[in-house]
């Protein structure tokens, strides 16, 4: 047990690590959110109500680790919002 808790703990670790994107075009995306669940959904409206959904990417995100959701066959997902130029 205390090697899964060790492993969990690296998991998210590494996962906290994850907190900016570029993508294939050069734009800047910034994570808000990692998970899954009803808690997902609700941070997906959420985000795309504040940005505007072209603003908004979801990731589905290997849930390999986490325990919880790896015996419930659920998916975990990053939710990212583009960066944007501050106005002058």
């Amino acid at each position: 047990m205390v090697e899964e808790d060790k492993a969990h703990a690296e998991l998210l670790d590494k996962e906290a690590g994850i907190r900016e994107k570029v993508d294939e075009r050069g734009k800047k995306w910034r994570k808000v959110y990692f998970g899954g669940g009803p808690h997902f959904r609700n941070w997906l409206d959420q985000t795309i109500e504040l940005c505007g959904k072209e603003n908004v990417q979801v990731e589905e995100v290997d849930s390999k680790g986490f325990q919880c959701f790896e015996e419930a066959g659920e998916k975990m997902y990053r939710i990212w919002v583009k960066e944007s130029k501050p106005k002058d």
